[in-house]
């Protein structure tokens, strides 16, 4: 078996602090194993099963680790069971592989193992100072003049007794706090202690097999502020598409975080799960994938409109209109795309279009732009649009046109259309082909 114990920073913290980095430490680690749980001040995980699907023991450790140091770990430990890896990291020991169990859990501190904190006077004075000194007292003596507990917690930790543990379930909801260790008056400082939540929100993700597509950070003033500032205040972002990559989400709120004025200090931050989806995860290939350089487009994209705002990062999209002025729209490009998308019609459409039709001259009942046009395609008629009325007027959108592909001597080929139904028709440029 392959237990890990993880210890959060101690020191100095008030008990429920302590409690409540405990639990926020578990909910972190869900994402590694389901197997987790709360003994005294640490973290214990079996990871044996987990080993392959994070690629192999270092990669394991090394991501337990890296991120782990983030979210408070201040020690890790690698061990058979769960008491000899909980002895070792309180001895600041990490590899319990390197010699056999009993060698390393004999030289350790008495006081690593916590069955023998109510008898530490006791076994002092009659001479023990490791774990090994305790072990060697005659057994049938310990039950008589300690307890049964002193002894299978002994065996336990040698690995001569199986353990039992009460496994952390994982939160229906996600709702995290941290006090900050110093007040701030910057928004955007406050990204470091969001980042050790938005971590313990990707591990509760993970274990769900979830993502988030919008979530809450709030923030609550200090206690000495002026009364006009009012408790706190919090900010919502929204995702594109569900998400735990905790690195675009720390990008994102850094975005928004830079355009907020804090209106007095804060010190306690929560950050709540709002809007949580499924996250459909791709299957791993037998053949390496091809590396993929830089972000999605989509990731781009969001991070652009928080920076600019949503209004000045828009994208085309096709809607089921003959008209040419308006079968394109423009939308932020974080709202979701249409599910259908409109079908083409099929006939030459030129790549760029004019916003305003430009009228041309006629000499001899010819168009002329550049020279005359030579009209090479056509006509495609268009007519409609009673039905789309703007503005206060009332006024309609109707067009009666037909549209011609056309050569310009200097321009080359060019999109124009011949008015229809007025008493005198009219030539308008209105495109130009790439």
């Amino acid at each position: 078996m392959l237990w890990s114990a993880l210890l959060p920073s101690p020191a100095g913290a008030t008990a429920p602090r302590t409690e409540a980095a405990q639990r926020a430490l578990a909910t972190w680690a869900l994402q590694f194993t389901p197997r987790v749980a709360l003994v005294d001040e640490a973290v214990l995980m079996e990871v044996e099963a987990s080993v392959r699907l994070f690629g192999g023991k270092r990669a394991l450790r090394n991501r337990v680790w890296g991120e782990g140091r983030e979210v408070g770990v201040t020690q890790l430990a690698w061990a058979p069971n769960g008491l000899a890896a909980l002895a070792l990291a309180r001895a600041g020991i990490e590899n319990g592989f390197k010699r056999t169990l009993d060698q390393l859990l004999d030289t350790l501190p008495m006081a690593t193992l916590s069955a023998t904190h109510p008898h530490r006077l006791t076994l002092e004075h009659i001479g023990c100072r490791t774990l090994g000194d305790v072990r060697a007292l005659p057994r049938g003596g310990i039950g008589r003049r300690f307890d049964q507990h002193l002894l299978q917690a002994l065996d336990q930790a040698y690995g001569h007794a199986p353990e039992v543990h009460e496994w952390v379930a994982l939160p229906e909801h996600f709702e995290e706090r941290l006090e900050l260790m110093a007040r701030v008056e910057q928004a955007p400082a406050l990204l470091f202690g969001a980042r050790r939540l938005l971590l313990v929100l990707s591990g509760w993700l993970a274990a769900r097999r979830a993502g988030v597509t919008a979530f809450t950070l709030k923030w609550a003033h200090d206690a000495m502020r002026a009364r006009a500032a009012g408790e706190g205040g919090e900010i919502t972002i929204g995702t594109a598409e569900p998400t735990r990559d905790i690195e675009h989400l720390c990008r994102l709120l850094a975005e928004h975080l830079a355009r907020v004025q804090l209106l007095a200090p804060v010190g306690d931050l929560v950050l709540v799960a709002t809007e949580v989806q499924p996250l459909h995860e791709v299957s791993a290939s037998l053949l390496p994938d091809a590396v993929r350089q830089g972000e999605k487009l989509g990731l781009v994209l969001e991070r652009l409109s928080a920076r600019l705002g949503p209004q000045r990062v828009l994208r085309p999209v096709l809607c089921e209109d003959h008209r040419p002025e308006w079968m394109c729209r423009w939308q932020p490009a974080a709202l979701p795309l249409p599910r259908q998308v409109a079908p083409g019609t099929g006939l030459p459409q030129p790549g760029f279009v004019l916003p305003v039709p430009l009228r041309l001259l006629v000499r001899d009942h010819r168009p002329l732009y550049q020279g005359e046009l030579v009209l090479l395609l056509g006509p495609q008629r268009v007519e409609g649009g009673w039905w789309d009325r703007v503005g206060d007027e009332d006024r309609m959108r109707n067009v009666v046109r037909d549209y011609w592909v056309a050569l310009s001597p200097e321009a080359g080929v060019v999109w124009v259309f011949q008015t229809r139904l007025e008493e005198k028709a009219s030539w308008f440029l209105h495109g130009h082909f790439a």
